[in-house]
């Protein structure tokens, strides 16, 4: 049995049946907070540079101060090194988190005055951040070999929402993600494996937990940032990685038709790295005739 790991951003190794949170975090209480899962592959966390960026972009999102890339990455070290020596360098899954801190601390150091007062502090002296690492779970493995089967679901705004009302956070990776893992349910009740969501334009988003890339040949083509969805961590290293080998990346406007039509669509995400979509909302997908000449391209990019 996996034993799973522990670890403060101070590098500071903890038991982890031990409660870190007090009751009144407000990660728990309001999920305000931001996190990130990376890949822990062969002792060593994956696309670490990428996941501290987006870290930064969420927190910022979020008035969270700039988290300390430097600590992290340590911390990051740490678990990945401390995780491989109990686990014979099995995968693992390391999630960092970062939240406002307790709900009950003093404001800008005034006592009598906290955070639930209003709850709009952007003080966070007594931030919570930590990270864990356990094992990655048995349906990426599947995933990435059989692929999904994938219904599409109304996100319920416009493209123009991000822009709009980026009070929203729709582009940060928050501690609030109970209305995706209910579409996660959704599809599953459905018979599905997983969820594309569809803004009120109809034109294509992402999913619960991963990014949308279609192939069209050495063509890959992934949905903008600015319609409102996380930029993806995988997506960036699998761009990055195919512009280098001569593929031709392009970021743009994509519908269900085109999902259809393409060669192939994959969701690519830190854990599952890459799951070709195999039916979409009933239909059949064809097989491409070298789907492996992706998934290499994927293990490459994250080297």
């Amino acid at each position: 049995m996996a034993e799973s790991i522990l670890v403060t951003i101070d590098g500071a190794v903890l038991d982890p049946d031990v409660p870190i949170l007090h009751g009144d975090d407000l990660a728990a209480v309001r999920g305000d907070g931001v996190f990130e899962t990376l890949l822990v592959r062969d002792g060593r966390a994956r696309l670490v540079d990428l996941h501290l960026q987006r870290l930064a972009r969420s927190a910022k999102a979020l008035d969270l101060p700039a988290p300390d890339e430097e600590r992290w990455a340590s911390a990051i070290d740490t678990g990945a090194r401390v995780w491989a020596e109990k686990n014979d360098d099995a995968e693992g899954l390391l999630r960092v988190v970062y939240s406002r801190g307790r709900e009950s601390a003093p404001v800008d150091g005034v006592v009598g005055r906290n955070r639930g007062d209003t709850g709009l502090s952007r003080d966070v002296g007594g931030a919570t951040e930590y990270l864990t690492v356990g094992p990655v779970p048995a349906r990426a493995a599947v995933v990435r070999e059989n692929g999904v089967k994938v219904i599409t679901a109304a996100r319920g705004y416009s493209i123009d929402l991000a822009a709009a009302a980026p009070w929203q956070l729709l582009g940060a990776k928050t501690l609030s993600y109970a209305t995706n893992m209910a579409a996660l349910r959704h599809a599953q009740d459905q018979g599905a494996d997983d969820v594309i969501y569809l803004s009120s334009e109809g034109i294509v988003l992402e999913s619960p937990r991963s990014t949308v890339i279609a192939v069209e040949g050495k063509n890959l083509m992934t949905p903008p940032v600015e319609s409102g969805i996380l930029g993806g961590t995988m997506q960036q290293a699998i761009f990055s990685q195919a512009e280098k080998e001569g593929w031709q990346t392009e970021i743009g406007t994509l519908r269900p038709a085109d999902l259809v039509c393409a060669d192939a669509v994959w969701l690519v995400s830190s854990i599952t790295l890459a799951a070709r979509i195999t039916e979409f909302n009933g239909y059949r997908m064809s097989t491409p005739e070298r789907p492996e000449d992706f998934s290499a391209l994927v293990d490459r990019a994250i080297d």
